[in-house]
């Protein structure tokens, strides 16, 4: 009850929820997440000291993002899991113990409204932003264990064209760290295609100081899993939108029927999340 006052609190009656939840009862054994889908920042917190135009800039959220995702999640017919605030606020794929998950500095963008933050602020905005989708997406895939068909996870993310003055060369990147086995499958209908430059393990590859929702929602299950990062300037308007839905959805569709992806990989040992780990 403390939690939920502490939440209402920070997120006013007119302003939507920490996360939102797609299509819940979908028949896929995708789930889908998008760690990055807002670039909100709520009432309270004003503008943290960053300008509008760089409010909307990839430096504040995974641009094109939430688009992607809700088409996939129709394509699919799979539930899909929305951040509803910025990274800036709290990034929702970090650790909470990470200092880029209150970030000070945004590529080359400061965030004043970060600074001297206290540990008390900062757990107040885990548990008003960060828990809240972390905690949907736990029980999402909760529901969706002991079911005939294990499930598997799908993580939406996009990159800036450039970053840092340095110009990023692919199109899409397919990401994984101790599982391969559906980056394998997808990596292997992308580079089909001869247009697209497509990354395997680029532009960012998934680590445990950067990345939380596959490692610890997927990983420490042993389930299937691929984390997309798609150029920025691909998603800007809806046909691009559109067309990376329909390459996506169709190369997933098949993929997701491979044997391969039947059994769970043995689950990681190298991370812990007592939240959400079951006592032995």
């Amino acid at each position: 009850m403390d939690e939920l006052r502490e939440t209402a609190s920070w997120i006013a009656a007119d302003e939507p929820p920490a996360f939102e939840l797609v299509n819940p009862n979908g028949h896929s054994r995708a789930i889908l997440t998008c760690d990055h889908a807002s670039p909100r920042i709520p009432r309270r917190l004003g503008d943290l000291g960053v300008a509008e135009a760089d409010r909307l800039r990839h430096v504040a959220w995974d641009i094109g993002t939430a688009a992607l995702a809700r088409r996939l999640a129709r394509i699919l017919d799979a539930p899909l899991v929305l951040s509803g605030y910025s990274r800036l606020v709290v990034d929702c794929n970090r650790p909470l113990e990470v200092a880029s998950a209150f970030c000070t500095r945004s590529e080359d963008v400061d965030v004043p409204g970060n600074l001297g933050l206290s540990d008390a602020e900062k757990a107040a905005r885990a548990a008003a932003f960060y828990w809240p989708y972390q905690d949907a997406v736990h029980e999402l895939v909760e529901s969706r264990m002991g079911r005939d068909v294990l499930p598997v996870m799908i993580s939406i993310h996009s990159f800036t064209p450039v970053y840092l003055g340095s110009a990023l060369p692919w199109h899409i990147g397919v990401h994984y760290r101790l599982d391969r086995r559906l980056a394998a499958l997808v990596l292997e209908a992308l580079r089909a295609d001869g247009t697209l430059a497509v990354g395997e393990n680029e532009p960012y590859p998934v680590a445990l100081d950067e990345d939380f929702t596959i490692p610890v929602h997927a990983e420490l299950r042993g389930l299937p899993y691929v984390l997309f990062e798609i150029r920025q300037d691909l998603l800007s308007a809806e046909p691009g939108i559109d067309a990376w839905a329909d390459r996506l959805g169709s190369l997933l569709a098949k993929a997701l029927t491979d044997p391969s992806l039947d059994h769970p990989a043995p689950p990681a040992t190298d991370l812990r999340a007592p939240r959400y780990q079951k006592e032995p």
